[in-house]
């Protein structure tokens, strides 16, 4: 018997939980809930593999729920999730399980909170925590969460929290649980420090993969774009041809979902911001207003927007185009889920098209190129919108009232009709113009290169990043290089996003076989070096530290057309090299 034929009742899980499963409109299970609901409710330990979006939180809080002594007023289940969005959600998720399961106590813990509120929950005796690492490890310290009867734990997207830098955490709180406990581990992706948790802390798992592939997701349709105009200008072209009830747009920095929300706003687009500087509060106040339609568009950052599930959710757009294919599988798994449909869109650069291949061939899924929306589709939407609008105000019933008041304007006793239901359409259009005089102006050179290219010589006359040519830059050192299989955008993509940095900030990056160099401005914060100190690319801590302090040393050292160091200047600046070089010398 297939999952396909299997209820969740045949599964083993009781009337109370199955009913509830009804009410939301889940009749048969999905691969993940098939495979790990029997061996979660007979306790056995499970390691699960499957991409986001395929049903995993109720593969794990159906049979969790089912096994709770709702007698015993301590924390039975404990669910560690890598962000704040995550663990509301998951939370979330149990209380809708639980609809019909009285006495159950259900807490979320994670930074954000007042301390008052979490301990005066805590008191209460919660059977299930859900949490972030961070918070969860501070109540323990504090000896305020008590985990001795601790009966379920499970480690809700692995790999993220390992990217994130939580595993050490992670391992400190399982040291600190009780050993006789399930342990169920949940991760897109399966890398060795997981692996090795797994052999650490779980007892005989049952191993359970769903492939983590597009082809999947056929209610997905995926399709790019080769970005050939300004991308805010493109951004709001496919915007205004799209149909969709609310959008996720997907951008590498804290800094760009702040200047694209600005950008929408601008254009009249109800939107607003997702990143980790905004407050608990606002963050919840927003995600509240995408998922009650008062706002129709999100702009956020991978980590911003993990865990998030919106049934409104119908487009998903990369503006940046993802670092890896696992981080383009949980973007576009934010729509086109639980039997939904969806569209997804990547903004490709012509510089990243190796990218946009190299996930087709790992997704094995064709991803379709589409087209900037011309002004002859932008002005039939556009008409189109404005017919509804018309069909709309004809049928309504004050009509006539208006009527009475047109005949009231004089000035227009002696003007067509035409000529005047013209002039109304005018001002009825506001700033998007139904005549469009010209079409967008289109890069004609595919080789302009970028501050992230590895090859600034080839068209150094187009290179024109660098506005300021006065910043004063240190050159700094990070113990991830060519062997570790590190690229430059990984590099700018973890130093922007983790640090705030915009492009100006940024200067040369060079690849060396067990490190590399990455110029910094001298202005920057101790505050944000600190920070680095924990940052990680491709699961290794980058160490970060100054080699070259150029306190005298300006841009305009560079050379003038290229904004990478010459060959001279950079064996100036690195000792390394240097020395390298004076032994060549000596021996020829």
């Amino acid at each position: 018997m297939t999952h396909i034929e299997t209820s969740f009742l045949k599964l083993g899980l009781n009337i109370n939980l199955t009913k509830s499963l009804h009410e939301m409109g889940y009749t048969k299970p999905s691969p993940i809930q098939f495979s790990c609901i029997p061996y979660l409710l007979k306790n056995y330990d499970v390691l699960g593999m499957a991409q986001t979006g395929s049903g995993k939180t109720a593969a794990f809080s159906l049979p969790l729920l089912q096994n709770l002594d709702l007698l015993l007023k301590l924390p039975q289940v404990l669910v560690l999730a890598p962000t704040r969005e995550l663990a509301v959600q998951v939370s979330e998720a149990f209380l809708v399980f639980s609809k019909y399961i009285k006495g159950v106590q259900i807490l979320a813990l994670y930074g954000g909170q007042k301390y008052e509120n979490q301990l005066r929950s805590l008191k209460k005796g919660p059977h299930i925590v859900v949490g972030t690492p961070g918070r969860l490890l501070d109540h323990l310290k504090r000896g305020t969460l008590n985990l001795s009867r601790l009966k379920s734990l499970v480690l809700d997207e692995a790999d993220e929290m390992l990217r994130m830098g939580f595993i050490e955490d992670v391992e400190n709180i399982m040291a600190k649980i009780p050993k006789n406990h399930q342990t169920a581990l949940f991760s897109a992706t399966m890398p060795d420090a997981i692996r090795k948790i797994s052999k650490r802390f779980m007892k005989n798992p049952k191993e359970i993969c769903i492939k983590s592939n597009i082809t999947n997701k056929p209610d997905i349709e995926q399709s790019y774009w080769i970005v050939n105009i300004r991308k805010t200008e493109g951004l709001i072209r496919f915007l205004e041809v799209e149909d969709f009830l609310s959008a996720l747009i997907f951008v590498r920095t804290k800094s760009a979902t702040l200047e694209v929300s600005e950008s929408l706003e601008k254009h009249g687009y109800n939107s607003a911001a997702l990143n980790g500087d905004m407050n608990q509060a606002l963050r919840e106040q927003t995600l509240e207003k995408l998922r009650t339609g008062k706002l129709d568009i999100l702009i956020a950052t991978d980590v911003a927007a993990r865990g998030l599930d919106v049934d409104r959710l119908t487009l998903v757009i990369n503006y940046d185009i993802p670092m890896d294919v696992e981080s383009y599988v949980h973007r576009i798994g934010r729509t086109g889920r639980a039997g939904r449909t969806g569209k997804a869109l990547l903004f490709v650069e012509y510089r990243e098209k190796r990218l946009l291949r190299n996930i087709e061939r790992i997704t094995k899924s064709k991803i379709f190129e589409t087209k900037l929306p011309n002004n002859s589709l932008l002005t039939e939407k556009r008409l189109k919108k404005i017919n509804l609008k018309i069909e709309k105000q004809l049928n309504s019933k004050d009509l006539v009232d208006y009527q009475l008041i047109l005949k009231k304007l004089k000035c227009f006793e002696h003007i067509a009709i035409e000529k005047l239901a013209a002039a109304l359409l005018k001002m009825a259009q506001g700033k998007r113009s139904l005549i469009i005089k010209s079409e967008p102006s289109y890069k004609t050179n595919k080789f302009i290169i970028s501050k992230n290219s590895t090859k600034p010589f080839n068209n150094f006359k187009k290179n024109k990043f660098r506005k300021d040519k006065n910043i004063l830059m240190n050159i700094y050192k990070i113990d991830v290089g060519r062997n570790d299989g590190v690229e430059v955008r990984h590099i700018v993509g973890a130093i922007a996003n983790e640090g705030n940095l915009s492009s100006k900030d940024i200067g040369n990056v060079r690849l060396f076989p067990i490190y590399s160099t990455i110029e910094l401005p001298v202005s920057l914060p101790a505050k944000t070096l600190n920070f680095f100190s924990k940052t990680r690319i491709l699961n290794k801590l980058i160490n970060i530290r100054l080699i070259s302090n150029n306190k005298n040393y300006k841009l305009k050292k560079y050379n003038e057309k290229a904004r990478f160091f010459n060959k001279k200047t950079f064996l100036k600046y690195v000792p390394e090299r240097k020395k390298v070089n004076r032994r060549r010398t000596s021996q020829n």
